[in-house]
């Protein structure tokens, strides 16, 4: 797709999708800028806290009234697989209006985020008619059940970096369990998301089930996580931010909350791995979505015997990036998402390298055809555990270089920080694995590889300060769900 014809998506005023509706927000207004060359994509108009009271009621008005909770199992389900098809059909005006707002390039997004926020649908979608209450084991004169319920409507803060996946993740399993959900996307990517709340009640969703909020994360997503018809959070963001929300929903509830928060995650590359294949999966780890995910390995621990062919390798795999905007069929790194962001990440790595850090690639801005925010792929070494760029989430394409001696150097590395949503290990040793994956205090090891599979049946979610609760898998859809228990007397 060219430059002109991503020129064309212009999303309208309308924003906030409310009762089936899209709507104008009534509160402020933000200029959503083409992270890819920084010029206004369209303006937006945020709501205000009375539309976002209306949404909220209106959702649980639907939730009620529609019937979805206590609507046959089955039907719910082929609703959502309806809207999963929907989803797919529209991927010619989804994917170029997911790219040109996001750092997201249109390949990947025609090529996974589509067909991924697709099939998170339809996972969710077989609970609906796949999971039921228990009978508990008692006494011959007793019949003991547990019943599942759902919450009501559940509040969602998604966030910027890959938007339409974040909301599938959050959509999937609440809609399934039998929730509403009001949804605030990031005001720096808030268009997607109406697309799919139009295509939810094209497929036959009950108009308010889904609503979209649009609006800053101090007003409006503040306001919705206080709102007192919302049953459950489930943000994903940063761990300052996750905080806030779980304090705002102790003094308002108590209610329940799902948080993916910040990552710090280690990648161990021990002196037996395959160098090539851990090598590259190490740099794809940090430069995929230019190191804008919670996940991305940002920490390289390596034996100390083959550190130097390590970094041959890693940084030949950096210098083979083609940095630029996401609508450019031979990009294969993008943009960051802002100018703000951006100078984060190089403030960020100026004080590594004033602190006596060696940038043994990249360091700096990225230039680029257009004049959007880039930033080359970093490997910053000659850094202390307590460094802040060592400690720290950059959130960028920045990889810390680290040795060890042993396996309990490298482990003591890897738990060094306050984080713990992910780590790999790379190894042919089993028994080595094994005990690494026992050992590290991450929410989710990948051995050998990086990066989480298609199938969603995987939970994921962090220790320490990366979260609470678990987004995919079974766990994510029982955690849109209240249990009652029965006991009666026969």
């Amino acid at each position: 797709m060219s430059e002109l014809e991503i020129d064309r998506i212009r999303p309208g005023a309308a924003a906030n999708f409310i009762g089936g509706h899209a709507v104008v927000g009534k509160g402020r207004t933000f200029e959503v800028l083409r992270p890819s060359d920084g010029q206004l994509l369209a303006p937006l108009h945020a709501a205000d806290e009375a539309q976002l009271a209306e949404a909220v009621e209106n959702a649980a008005r639907a939730q009620k009234q529609s019937g979805w909770a206590t609507m046959e199992p089955r039907g719910r389900m082929k609703l959502l697989h309806r809207w999963a098809d929907a989803i797919e059909a529209d991927a010619a005006w989804l994917a170029p209006l997911e790219a040109a707002g996001s750092t997201r390039t249109l390949a990947e997004v025609r090529a996974w985020d589509v067909p991924y926020t697709a099939g998170c649908i339809r996972f969710f979608a077989e609970f609906a008619d796949k999971h039921g209450g228990e009978v508990a084991s008692t006494t011959p004169d007793k019949l003991g059940l547990t019943i599942t319920e759902p919450y009501g409507v559940v509040g969602a803060i998604a966030p910027w970096n890959l938007p339409l996946v974040m909301a599938a993740w959050k959509l999937g399993p609440a809609l399934a369990a039998g929730n509403a959900v009001v949804l605030k996307p990031s005001e720096l990517t808030p268009f997607s998301v109406v697309r799919l709340a139009e295509l939810a009640v094209e497929a036959g969703i009950p108009a308010g089930l889904f609503n979209v909020v649009q609006g800053g994360g101090a007003d409006i997503g503040d306001a919705l996580v206080r709102a007192e018809q919302i049953g459950k959070v489930s943000f994903t963001g940063s761990t300052r931010t996750g905080r806030a929300i779980m304090t705002a929903c102790a003094e308002t509830g108590p209610k329940p909350v799902t948080l993916e928060l910040g990552g710090k995650s280690p990648q161990i590359v021990f002196a037996d791995a395959d160098l090539d294949k851990a090598s590259a999966i190490v740099a794809k780890a940090i430069t995929l979505n230019a190191g804008q995910v919670c996940v991305a390995g940002s920490r390289l621990l390596v034996h100390e015997s083959v550190m130097e062919p390590v970094v041959e390798r890693i940084t030949k795999a950096f210098a083979a990036h083609r940095i630029g905007a996401t609508w450019d069929a031979r990009t294969t790194m993008g943009p960051i998402v802002s100018e703000r962001q951006l100078e984060t990440i190089d403030g960020m790595v100026s004080r590594a390298l004033s602190a006596g850090g060696e940038a043994l690639t990249g360091g700096t801005r990225a230039s680029a055809p257009q004049q959007g925010s880039f930033y080359e792929p970093t490997l910053l070494a000659g850094l202390s555990q307590d460094a802040e760029a060592v400690q720290g989430e950059i959130f960028g394409p920045v990889l810390t270089l680290q040795t060890f001696a042993d396996e309990d150097e490298a482990l003591s590395l890897a738990n060094g920080t306050r984080y713990g949503l992910a780590a790999g290990v790379h190894t042919t040793d089993i028994s080595r694995a094994l005990r690494a994956v026992r050992a590290l205090e991450a929410g989710t090891v990948w051995v050998n590889r990086y990066g989480r599979s298609d199938d969603h049946m995987l939970p994921t979610g962090g220790f320490k300060q990366s979260g609470v609760g678990k987004d995919l898998g079974r766990e994510a859809y029982l955690g849109n769900c209240k249990s009652k228990t029965a006991l009666i007397g026969v």
